[in-house]
């Protein structure tokens, strides 16, 4: 599905000898405006732009968009998986590829600072940023203080595409060597659902006693599907007060 069309002054008409000059001219379009209001084989046009010098960029954006079927698909598509696109070359393949990893690296930076969750819905947009776009499953651990402060953020176990394997002596391990008095666990469903299953419940459940056993507090299990969240806590699936017998 593509965003509403936008026409970018100068490029009412796409000849494929002025498509170089289209390229030129959305490339200005972002810098100034961004991708605001322009559609997604416009925004991909002007990546391809980057690497193609040629007048091929707007037909190479179709090809990609044709075949992963939205730009949400091209972005997430493995390098290898976008070099069976006519045009897209080695350069073309990994910087479409870079560009998630990227977008996750400046929103985990955004939300470490100031690097105190004070609410469910901070801890939330915090386990996003550490694991959207992510395309197997990954597993977090994240250290906080008695303030709620975050020691750290460790990502113990990463899985395949469906599941992912929370081992208990490690999760106990960076509590412990972040001297925590919380944690927040977190992991992630590629391409699915974010509610969770019932082996996500019951691991959690585990996790919770064992740590509760030691004084640490979960206070949460935050689950991240594509720019969805679902909170254990939130939904009742578990209680952060520790637990006796």
């Amino acid at each position: 599905m593509k965003f509403e069309q936008m026409t970018i002054p100068g490029t009412e008409s796409r000849p494929a000898t002025q498509s170089r000059t289209q390229v030129e001219r959305l490339r200005e379009y972002m810098s100034v405006e961004g991708p605001v209001g322009i559609n997604e084989e416009d925004a991909l046009t002007s990546i391809i732009g980057y690497v193609n010098q040629t007048n091929r960029a707007p037909e190479i954006a179709r090809a990609l968009l044709d075949t992963f079927g939205c730009l949400k698909g091209v972005l997430e598509a493995r390098p290898e998986m976008l070099r069976t696109v006519d045009g897209v070359g080695p350069k073309m393949a990994s910087l479409i590829s870079s560009v998630i990893p990227w977008v996750r690296m400046w929103n985990k930076i955004a939300s470490e600072t100031p690097g105190r969750i004070g609410n469910s819905r901070e801890a939330e947009r915090y386990c996003l940023s550490l694991l959207a776009g992510r395309r197997n499953e990954g597993f977090y651990v994240i250290a906080l203080n008695a303030k709620c402060q975050i020691l750290g953020a460790r990502l113990i176990s990463e899985g395949s595409l469906s599941e992912v394997s929370a081992y208990p002596r490690m999760v106990m391990e960076t509590a412990l060597n972040y001297n925590a008095h919380s944690v927040l666990l977190s992991h992630n469903h590629p391409g699915g659902t974010c509610a969770p299953s019932p082996e996500d419940i019951a691991s959690t459940l585990q996790l919770q006693r064992l740590l509760n056993g030691i004084g640490i507090l979960v206070l949460d299990h935050i689950i991240v599907a594509n720019e969805q969240t679902y909170s254990m806590i939130q939904h009742g699936d578990i209680d952060y007060r520790v637990r006796k017998g």
